[in-house]
C-alpha cells in the first residue's frame, strides 16, 4: 500500500530514550540503509524550533467556504495550515468563511467586514512567524471576535505580548486530558503540537488561562478578560473525535452575535 514502516529496531529502547531525552530528529529510509549516512541526514534536517513551515502550507489565493443553510455570520479564517473539518464545523454554525493566506494584511481582512476572525492550526514554531503578529494585533484593536486553534492559539499568545516555548515532550494523539478550569470539567482532547504558550509571559489582569493539560500542567486554552477573544491548544474539530469540546464553536457564534448587536446599536438600530 506504499506505507512507510520500520523494521529491525528495538522500539522499546527508542521509547525509553525519547522519554528520557525528549523529542529528537530521526530519519527513516527505504533506499539509503547506511547507519552513518542516515545519522548525518537526521542531524542536518530542519530543526522545528525557529522554522517557519507555514509558508509552505498556506494558500496563495483566498477562497470562499459557504455556510450550511442560512449564512448568519461572515468569518475570515487565516490559513496557517487549516484543517478542512474546521471549515465544515464553522459552516455548520452558519458561518460563510473567507479563507485568506497567512500573509493577509489587516486592511484586507477589514475590507471583508467580518463578524469574526478565525486563526487556524498549522505546523512549526510560532516564534518564527513575527510577520503574522501585527495583523492579529490590528484585529484585536478593532475588538472583533477571535477564535484560535493550535498554532492560532500560540500566535494569539504572541500577539497579546506573550511568548511560547518548545515542549520537551510534544502532545500527540486523541486521548489528552484537559481541565476546563471555570467549570471544573475534564475534557478528552486530540492534540498534535510541540510548543506551548508560557502563562507567565502574559498579563493575568488581561488574560485568563481557561484550560489546563492534566499530564504536564501546560496551558491548553485562554481567553481575554475584556475582549471577545479566546483560543485552545488542542483540536475540538478532530474527526473521528473526541468531540468533548465542540461547544467552543457555539461560544464563537455567541461572541459574534454580541458583536453584531453592538455594531447595530452603534449605528442607531
Amino acid at each position: 500500500h506504499g506505507i512507510v514502516a520500520i523494521d529491525g529496531v528495538d522500539t522499546r529502547a527508542i521509547t525509553r530514550l525519547l522519554r528520557t531525552k525528549g523529542a529528537m530528529k530521526a530519519c527513516i529510509s527505504t533506499r539509503d540503509l547506511d547507519p552513518e549516512s542516515l545519522l548525518a541526514k537526521a542531524r542536518s534536517g530542519a530543526d522545528m524550533a525557529g522554522s517557519d513551515f507555514v509558508k509552505y502550507v498556506t494558500i496563495r489565493e483566498p477562497y470562499e467556504w459557504p455556510a450550511e443553510g442560512e449564512a448568519r455570520y461572515r468569518v475570515v479564517a487565516i490559513d496557517y495550515g487549516i484543517k478542512r473539518n474546521i471549515l465544515r464545523l464553522l459552516a455548520r454554525w452558519g458561518c460563510h468563511v473567507k479563507v485568506m493566506p497567512a500573509t493577509v494584511s489587516p486592511e484586507e481582512i477589514l475590507a471583508e467586514d467580518p463578524d469574526g476572525v478565525f486563526l487556524s492550526n498549522g505546523p512549526g514554531d510560532p516564534a518564527a512567524l513575527p510577520y503574522v503578529y501585527p495583523t492579529v494585533q490590528a484585529i484585536i484593536e478593532k475588538r472583533i471576535p477571535i477564535f484560535g486553534i493550535c498554532l492560532g492559539h500560540q500566535i494569539l499568545g504572541h500577539a497579546l505580548g506573550g511568548r511560547t516555548y518548545k515542549l520537551k515532550f510534544g502532545h500527540r494523539g486523541g486521548n489528552q486530558p484537559v481541565l476546563y478550569q471555570p467549570e471544573g470539567k475534564v475534557e478528552i482532547t486530540a492534540q498534535n503540537h510541540g510548543f506551548a504558550v508560557d502563562p507567565a509571559s502574559l498579563n493575568p489582569e488581561e488574560v485568563e488561562f481557561t484550560h489546563l493539560h492534566l499530564n504536564d500542567k501546560t496551558c491548553s486554552g485562554m481567553r481575554h478578560r475584556h475582549l471577545p477573544i479566546f483560543s485552545v491548544q488542542y483540536h475540538p474539530e478532530a474527526s473521528p473525535g473526541p468531540h468533548d469540546s465542540r461547544y467552543l464553536f457555539e461560544h464563537f457564534a455567541r461572541l459574534m452575535d454580541e458583536y453584531k448587536a453592538r455594531k447595530k446599536a452603534a449605528v442607531g438600530g
